[in-house]
C-alpha cells in the first residue's frame, strides 16, 4: 500500500527518506514487470470526461431530478440511479488514499480538478484489487471506468468499474510542499509545484489568456502578428547588454536580441501599416523581483498616428484585458486597489517632477543651474559639465516621482537625452514625443512617436555606439535600418511592454518568477547542495 507519511525532498535525512521511498516503488515496478505488465508500455487511454466538467453535470442533472419529482422521493430515487448508469472515462494522479480494507477512497486530479474515486473488491476484481492495493501509489497516474454518484457524505464521486495503471510515479509526492516555503525549491521543480498547489496552475492558465486577449484586441484593431528575427548579426548602440553566441557555419559571432524594434520598423518602411509581434528577448543584466534575462514583450507599430494615439491604445487595452480575464477593470495587486477602468493620469515629465520633488525645469537657466539645484536637492548626477538639463531632470524623476505613481499613470515627454528612437517635439526640439506608463510604482511599458529621419537618427546612433564603446562593448551603427529610413518611413506610433509585468499584475504575483514557468535559476553544482546566491538576485 502507499506510504502513510511523504516528506519534501530537503535536506540529508529527507533525502535518505526520499531514496528509501524510490527504492520501494522500484521494487514495486520490478514486480509489475515480471508479472507481465509495464506500465510505461501504455500508449493511449481514451478519456471521455473531465473531473470539473463532471461533477458540474452531475449537480446540474441531479438538480434537474430533483425539480422533476415534485417531492416525490421514488421518482427521485428512480431519476438518479438511471443518471448512475452512464459509464464515463477519466484518467489523472492518484493524490491521496484511504485504505478501507475492500474498499478504498483515492483522490484522483486531472487537469480541470480532483474528483474522489471508490474503488471496491468486487467492482475491479479480486486479483486486480489486491495489486492496486500492493504496488500502486499516490503519485501514479491511473485511468478509471466508472459512473458518477453522490456518496451518504455527500460527496461526488466515481464509482470505479475498472482501473488502469498508466504510469508509474518513482518519486513521492510532497504531503506539505515545503516549496510554499523554500522557493527556491517551486522555482527549480516547477513540474511538483504545479502538481501540488493547483492556484500555482491558475497562474499560468490565466497568462495564456492575458495572451490570447493581447492578440484579440491587437487583430482586431487591423493588426498583422509577425515574426522578426532572434539572432541578429551586430550589438547595436542600445543600453540593454546582449548574450553572444557563435554560428559555427558563417565562423562569426551573433547576437540573442534585446528588442524587436528596429526589425518591425522595417516593415512598416515596406508597407505594412500595422504590425506587432509577442516576442522572446534576452538581456544579459541583473535579475530581481521584475528583471528575468529571458522575457516576453509585446511590440507593435502603427502608421500615420503618434504617440498620443498609442496612449489612448494602451489605455484601452488594459481596460479590456483585465475586464475580459478578471471580470473588472478594478483589480487588486499586492493589498492595493488598482483602477484601471477610469481615464488614467497624464503628466509630462516637466510637470510630474514640479509635482513630486517641487522642482521646475523651467526655473534652470542653463545645464549649471540645473546640476547646482540637483546638488542642493541631493540627487546624484554625473560629474563634470556632463549632466545636461535633460539628465537632471531625469535624476528628479528617478529620485523622486516614480514611487509615487501607484495607480496607472503616463509620463510624457521625454528629454532627448535618453531617448534615441524617438521623434523630437516640434515645439521643443530639448524634448522627444515619448512616453512610458506606470502602474504600483513600476515601469509597465514605453511608446515614442517613432524618428524616421534618417540623418537625425544615424547622428543618435553614433553617438549611442560611442557610449558603448568607452565601455568595452563592441557596438555598431545599424546601417541597413538607417538605410531603411532613407527609403522613407511614414509618421509612426511604436509601443512595448512587458507581458510578464502585465501577467504579475493580473495575477497578484510579487515576482516575475512566479509567472514564468521555468525562470532563469543558477544550477545546483553536484554533491554540493544548494547554489550560490546570484550576485544582482534579490
Amino acid at each position: 500500500m502507499s506510504e502513510n507519511q511523504n516528506k519534501a525532498p530537503l535536506g540529508s535525512a529527507e533525502e535518505q527518506d526520499i531514496n528509501i521511498l524510490k527504492k520501494d516503488r522500484l521494487d514495486k515496478l520490478a514486480a509489475l514487470r515480471e508479472g507481465g505488465f509495464d506500465p510505461y508500455q501504455t500508449t493511449k487511454y481514451d478519456v471521455t470526461g473531465k473531473a470539473a466538467e463532471l461533477k458540474a453535470e452531475y449537480e446540474a442533472k441531479e438538480a434537474e431530478i430533483v425539480a422533476a419529482a415534485n417531492g416525490d422521493e421514488d421518482a427521485v430515487k428512480a431519476g438518479l440511479e438511471a443518471l448512475n448508469g452512464n459509464i464515463i472515462r477519466i484518467a489523472g494522479r492518484i493524490m491521496s488514499w484511504r485504505d478501507m480494507g475492500k474498499a478504498n477512497f483515492i483522490d484522483v486530479r486531472d487537469d480541470t480538478d480532483r474528483i474522489q474515486v471508490y474503488v471496491r473488491s468486487n467492482d475491479v476484481g479480486a486479483d486486480l484489487f489486491k495489486e492496486f492495493k500492493k504496488k500502486w501509489d499516490i503519485g501514479d497516474i491511473i485511468g478509471v471506468e466508472g459512473f458518477v454518484f453522490r456518496t451518504r457524505k455527500g460527496e461526488i464521486s466515481i464509482h470505479a468499474q475498472k482501473i488502469q495503471l498508466l504510469s508509474k510515479s518513482l518519486l513521492p509526492l510532497p504531503e506539505k510542499w515545503h516549496g510554499l516555503k523554500d522557493q527556491d525549491t517551486r522555482y527549480r521543480q516547477r513540474y511538483v509545484d504545479l502538481i501540488v498547489n493547483p492556484e500555482v496552475k491558475d497562474t499560468f492558465v490565466k497568462r495564456s489568456r492575458i495572451i490570447r486577449e493581447v492578440r484579440n484586441y491587437l487583430d482586431g484593431l487591423g493588426y498583422l502578428e509577425v515574426d522578426t528575427p532572434v539572432l541578429h548579426t551586430l550589438e547595436i548602440g542600445a543600453s540593454a547588454r546582449p548574450f553572444i553566441t557563435h554560428h559555427n557555419t558563417l565562423n562569426m559571432e551573433m547576437y540573442l536580441r534585446i528588442e524587436t524594434e528596429l526589425y518591425l520598423k522595417r516593415l512598416i518602411v515596406g508597407g505594412f501599416d500595422r504590425v506587432y509581434e509577442v516576442g522572446r528577448i534576452f538581456r544579459n543584466e541583473g535579475m530581481d523581483t521584475s528583471h528575468n534575462p529571458e522575457f516576453t514583450t509585446v511590440e507593435m507599430y502603427q502608421a500615420y498616428t503618434d504617440y498620443i494615439g498609442m496612449m489612448d491604445l494602451i489605455e484601452n487595452m488594459y481596460r479590456t484585458i483585465a475586464e475580459n480575464v478578471c471580470g473588472t477593470s478594478k483589480i487588486t495587486y499586492q493589498g492595493v486597489e488598482i483602477d484601471l477602468g477610469k481615464p488614467w493620469e497624464r503628466l509630462t515629465m516637466i510637470e510630474a517632477v514640479k509635482k513630486y520633488a517641487g522642482v521646475d525645469y523651467n526655473d534652470w537657466a542653463d545645464d549649471a543651474a540645473a546640476r547646482a539645484c540637483a546638488k542642493e536637492k541631493g540627487v546624484e548626477v554625473e560629474e563634470g559639465d556632463a549632466a545636461t538639463k535633460g539628465h537632471v531632470l531625469l535624476a528628479f524623476f528617478d529620485a523622486f516621482v516614480e514611487e509615487k505613481l501607484i495607480q496607472p499613470t503616463i509620463i510624457y515627454d521625454y528629454p532627448v537625452e535618453n531617448s534615441p528612437l524617438a521623434k523630437r517635439k516640434p515645439s521643443d526640439p530639448a524634448f522627444t514625443e515619448r512616453f512610458e506608463y506606470f502602474i504600483y510604482c513600476r515601469e509597465m511599458g514605453n511608446a515614442f512617436s517613432e524618428l524616421n529621419d534618417p540623418i537625425d537618427q544615424k547622428e543618435r546612433f553614433v553617438k549611442q555606439v560611442e557610449a558603448k564603446r568607452a565601455q568595452g562593448a563592441n557596438a555598431e551603427v545599424d546601417e541597413d535600418f538607417v538605410t531603411a529610413l532613407e527609403y522613407g518611413m511614414p509618421p509612426t506610433g511604436g509601443l512595448g511592454f512587458g507581458l510578464d509585468r502585465l501577467v504579475m499584475l493580473l495575477t497578484d504575483s510579487a515576482s516575475i518568477r512566479d509567472v514564468l514557468l521555468f525562470p532563469t535559476m543558477k544550477p545546483i553544482p553536484a554533491n554540493s547542495g544548494r547554489p550560490e546566491k546570484e550576485d544582482n538576485e534579490e
